[in-house]
């Protein structure tokens, strides 16, 4: 049986698609990137991906705010209550810059901290992942219909993703705690996409991020069967803190091993 988004689900996933579009027609030219007030990348494509969201956004679901990353970035930052959007328009601009099409458009719902709906779409790759609460969590590649996933038991070699633009000793040290793995270099929201549809089994994430780069995939990752949680073993969950960096987090689909013991 051929699943059927519903109407918002259809919106949201087409929401995702049109600003990869934008991005792609970018991507096609020649761009220029700038460094923000972070010191992070931004380029045209981040920009206009994100008007195209926030036009369609405001249409959709009028009532509901939303946080997005340049909008943030240049100090418009809603108050948001219980439910709100979290958007990164492009994740993984260092991927977008260096062409390798490991870049993303994540779009998440998220209800009392959790992220309940995700979109995230991969322009570059012709793949859209997207997942609902009580729904299930899907893979559309190409103009194909949409496939179900789920995440795998790991086996006894552990496929672990990390990131291309920021790995340090301190991944090196858990991979050797962790034993036997192959570490697959991956940009973006895809690594967490990834162990959503069982290609990969582990995404140990050391570094800083913020809560707009992870909480699409996390509903995405977590619908499939899995899970995103602190080093310490604690759900990831958004809008919790004064801050909207995410503490050290792991993502991972085989929950019967407890994967924060590399941390103990």
């Amino acid at each position: 049986m051929t699943y059927q988004p519903s109407d918002r689900m259809r919106a949201l996933v087409d929401l995702a698609v049109t600003a990869g579009g934008e991005i792609m027609n970018i991507y096609a030219q020649d761009f220029c990137a700038r460094s923000k007030g972070d010191l992070t990348p931004v380029t045209e494509a981040d920009e206009a991906a994100e008007r195209v969201i926030l036009t369609k956004l405001a249409a959709l679901d009028p009532r509901t705010p939303v946080i997005s990353e340049e909008a943030a970035s240049a100090g418009r930052i809603p108050a948001v209550g219980k439910r709100f959007y979290l958007v990164d328009p492009l994740d993984g601009t260092k991927e977008f810059i260096s062409r390798n099409g490991e870049f993303t458009v994540n779009v998440a719902l998220i209800q009392g901290g959790r992220p309940i709906l995700g979109v995230v779409a991969a322009p570059a790759m012709g793949t859209t992942y997207y997942a609902a609460d009580g729904v299930g969590a899907f893979r559309v590649t190409g103009g194909g219909a949409a496939a179900p996933i789920h995440v795998r038991r790991a086996g006894e070699t552990v496929v672990v993703v990390g990131s291309r633009s920021h790995r340090g000793d301190s991944l090196d040290a858990v991979l050797a705690k962790l034993g036997k793995h192959e570490l697959r270099p991956m940009g973006s929201a895809l690594k967490i996409c990834l162990v959503a549809d069982g290609t990969a089994d582990f995404y140990p994430r050391l570094g800083p991020t913020s809560e707009w780069d992870t909480a699409a995939a996390q509903a995405v990752l977590e619908i499939a069967g899995g899970a995103v949680t602190t080093t310490a073993g604690e759900p990831l969950r958004y809008n919790q803190r004064d801050t909207i960096l995410n503490p050290h987090f792991l993502a991972f689909g085989d929950r019967s091993r407890r994967w924060s013991a590399l941390f103990d």
